[in-house]
């Protein structure tokens, strides 16, 4: 069975810095693949090209075994692409449902020709889908910048569980956040994995990776360096990886 996405040769410069060196990547239905590795690394410049931000000097990407052009955004989501960015990239000043269903609204018609915004469904379908990952956010807040960072990360989440994602990038969705909700951020990961995502997450805590990860990919350089379980690997034989101290 092919991977869910293949990321194959993938080189990528910026005039004359050399960013990716050939990079290749696969990631399964189901699973969390965790990406790490030191600042500069090409960690960001990796996932970018699989979101549709940046479009690749060379190398092939490929969803369900087929190749696709990811060259931008919204050609990503359409694919199943959804990221969840550590920057959150959500409309402060909407409600929860208005986020979820952003640019995607449900319609129905008055008076039979009138077409107009469905706010029943989108407050029934956000009230279902809340229920359904455990979350504790007013689903009816009036906006989700009255929210704490947990819960917005959770939002992001909803949504991209909501739509049927393929795969899901998380670029460090924990950052800043309390250890309670840093624990159930982790959970919606496992939980979209459990569903049948692919997750890419991205983060620095490798306490957290070791726990979130099905396998661990580690870049160095602007390369794929070591790729492993996690539950066949260390802290201290991560960094190793990361820092270039393999010993060869």
């Amino acid at each position: 069975m092919a991977p869910l996405l293949e990321v194959e040769g993938l080189v990528k410069s910026f005039g004359p810095v050399d960013v990716l060196h050939g990079v290749d990547l696969s990631l399964a239905a189901g699973e969390v693949l965790a990406l790490v590795g030191d600042n500069g690394a090409g960690k960001s410049t990796l996932i970018k090209h699989v979101a549709g931000v940046y479009r690749p000097d060379a190398g092939e990407i490929r969803l369900e075994g087929q190749p696709v052009r990811v060259e931008t955004p919204g050609q990503a989501r359409a694919l199943g692409i959804e990221t969840v960015y550590q920057d959150l990239a959500l409309a402060d000043e909407l409600s929860v449902g208005a986020n979820i269903f952003l640019g995607r609204e449900p319609v129905k018609h008055l008076f039979g020709f009138l077409p107009i915004i469905d706010n029943r469904r989108i407050r029934m379908e956000t009230d279902a889908l809340l229920a359904r990952i455990e979350s504790k956010i007013p689903p009816r807040a009036r906006s989700v910048s009255r929210l704490s960072g947990g819960q917005r990360q959770a939002v992001s989440i909803a949504r991209a569980l909501y739509w049927r994602a393929k795969v899901v990038i998380m670029d460090e969705p924990t950052a800043a956040l309390a250890v309670m909700e840093r624990e159930h951020v982790i959970g919606l990961a496992r939980r979209l994995a459990s569903e049948g995502v692919g997750v890419i997450y991205i983060g620095h805590n490798l306490i957290e990776i070791l726990e979130v990860a099905d396998r661990v990919s580690v870049m160095y350089r602007g390369r794929i360096v070591h790729m492993t379980k996690a539950e066949e690997t260390n802290q201290q034989e991560l960094i190793k990886y990361m820092t270039g101290f393999t010993g060869k």
